[in-house]
């Protein structure tokens, strides 16, 4: 069985051919304009797919098209309610739109939800029935399975893991609130704390760090911190505490076998995870005598999303 899995962003559009084992076979992608009308944008993906599969002789062999992108839809109907990276395809039917122009089934779903379905069937997950995957990138996104099942609550419109508040009145979201996680833990976050600690401390060793990186994002707190820089050390001691408090929440709400963090500042590996293992096994994974939680990265990295967008086919 072969399915292509397509992982839609803000400005471009990721697909891939995958098998029942989950083995990528070929991959494809396309660039996205945020400002184009929907149909355009749409059509020039329609053509591509329509062109990929005749070009590798897959022409009556695909299953189905598996779609992750981010935002607010109607799954069922395939109905983009409200996408923030793609505003002009509000209000459009994605699915109806490339079933009618490539002859495909298509499933849709958001795509921190399909990512984790992804890790759950083939990566780094798969020894897990009921597990957590959180995003660490731009914003947190999150997926949640259960009994090896996505589950994504109420119109399939749940699991917004990054809008849970970990801080009364805390730092204002992009959602709106004030004191969501993704405020707290994400690499946007992490990255505004260094630039603030920068503006205090001349004297750190993070302007080092943003000189040889050109930059600053969400590696120089880490770097500063594994030569020693105690303004480095504090910030990553309050992101792990962000992190690992936001974390301790989904095992008493879910009590997962297993978190899997995926995205940029997850790379940071085991410098990273033995931290937030500590601190999860310092709370009793947020109740003494409660069962541990392992924490692990994604093994599927980028792959995770078209890998995961193509499982609402394999495993429909």
């Amino acid at each position: 069985m072969i399915a292509i899995g397509i992982d839609i962003g803000g400005t471009s559009i990721k697909g891939a051919f995958v098998n029942e084992k989950g083995e990528i076979l070929h991959r494809f992608s396309l660039k996205v304009v945020k400002e184009s009308p929907f149909e355009k944008e749409v059509k020039k993906l329609t053509d591509l797919l329509n062109e990929e599969i005749e070009k590798n002789g897959l022409k009556g062999k695909v299953k189905g098209i598996g779609i992750g992108m981010p935002g607010i839809m109607d799954m069922d109907e395939g109905m983009i309610i409200e996408s923030p990276n793609l505003p002009e395809w509000n209000g459009h039917n994605l699915k109806k739109f490339i079933e009618e122009h490539v002859g495909i089934e298509v499933k849709i779903n958001n795509d921190a939800n399909v990512a984790a379905l992804g890790e759950a069937k083939f990566g780094s997950g798969n020894k897990y029935q009921d597990l957590i995957m959180i995003t660490l990138g731009t914003g947190v996104g999150g997926g949640i399975i259960i009994g090896g099942k996505l589950f994504d609550g109420h119109l399939h419109q749940g699991a917004e893991l990054g809008h849970m508040v970990i801080r009364l009145n805390g730092k204002k979201c992009g959602c709106g609130r004030k004191g969501c996680f993704e405020a707290y833990a994400s690499a946007t976050a992490l990255i505004k704390d260094t630039r603030m600690m920068m503006s205090k401390h001349p004297e750190s060793l993070l302007f080092a760090v943003e000189k040889e990186l050109a930059g600053v994002d969400a590696r120089n707190a880490f770097i500063a911190a594994r030569r020693g820089d105690k303004y480095g050390k504090k910030l990553v001691d309050d992101y792990v505490m962000y992190l690992s408090e936001g974390l301790i929440n989904y095992c008493n709400i879910f009590r997962p076998e297993a978190i899997i963090l995926s995205g940029g500042v997850a790379n940071e590996g085991e410098y990273l995870l033995s931290r937030v293992r500590n601190y999860l096994e310092k709370e009793h994974y947020g109740m003494k005598g409660s069962p541990s939680v392992d924490v692990i990265v994604s093994s599927l990295g980028y792959d995770s999303g078209k890998i995961g967008a193509a499982c609402l086919i394999l495993f429909k």
